[in-house]
């Protein structure tokens, strides 16, 4: 390559600095530099380099065990972004409240968590409320298997191999096993449940948001007496148009 053009027309070396950036959101947590060569495909001169532009401008930072890990900058950038992501999705999310009565929800997963960028809640006085901002496990939620649904398998037990699969209720997924059974026929039908996973008495359905930079996912939830199976049938179709709304708007995004 010349000029440090990518063969897409963009910037050689920005590309590997974000390249970076996302093998070190995967691991979870911290990173030697000879495994994130290895992840990269890059030699270790260059990653150093890299990693020494990142450190000085705060999105990498060194632990003492001399691993590397995301820095603090990257937390304001991140706040910015979910703002932004919450304040354009919005309106779409009070089209599935007004069309069901009950809360919407949009999550997106975060290394190896969902966490909730925007939420229209219901106007009835008893109706879910999840804090923007709020982190939770995957495996237990309804737009977190949503999430998984995107992923293959392998990754999925990879994911709940760091995580674990804590148990909530007495409905909880347990197993990988299980949960692999629950994702297969959740891709069959086009929609995750949460059958009171996490809190008894909650269903909840989701739908994957395509075209997404991250895998994302948006729901609608409320109290099984009202959120009945039943009513999957009005729900998901509202909850499929809305997700192809939003990916059109991250495709619009995206483009610009």
């Amino acid at each position: 390559m010349t000029n440090g053009q990518s063969p897409a027309g963009g910037v050689q070396s920005v590309e590997r600095a974000f390249d970076i950036l996302e093998i070190m959101a995967s691991a979870g947590g911290s990173i030697g530099v000879s495994e994130l060569a290895d992840l990269a495909g890059l030699p270790l001169p260059t990653i150093h380099r890299l990693i020494r532009t990142l450190m000085n401008r705060g999105y990498v930072r060194q632990l003492p065990t001399r691993r590397y890990a995301l820095g603090p900058k990257l937390i304001r950038l991140g706040e910015s972004a979910t703002q932004l992501i919450g304040a354009w999705s919005r309106p779409h999310l009070s089209e599935l409240v007004r069309g069901t009565g009950e809360t919407a929800n949009m999550a997106v997963l975060d290394g190896t968590m969902a966490v909730y960028v925007a939420q229209v809640p219901s106007e009835h006085a008893m109706r879910m409320f999840t804090e923007v901002g709020r982190r939770v496990y995957p495996h237990c939620t309804g737009v977190g298997k949503a999430i998984l649904m995107q992923l293959s398998n392998d990754a999925v037990r990879s994911l709940v191999s760091r995580t674990g699969m804590t148990t909530y209720t007495e409905n909880s997924l347990t197993n990988p096993d299980m949960l692999i059974a629950d994702l297969e026929l959740s891709r069959n039908r086009g929609f995750a449940i949460d059958e009171g996973e996490q809190e008894i008495g909650v269903r909840c359905f989701s739908v994957p948001v395509p075209n997404a930079p991250t895998p994302t996912a948006i729901s609608v939830s409320g109290p099984a007496a009202r959120v009945t199976l039943e009513s999957a049938d009005q729900i998901v179709p509202l909850l499929k148009r809305v997700a192809k709304e939003l990916g059109t708007e991250f495709d619009k995004n995206a483009a610009l």
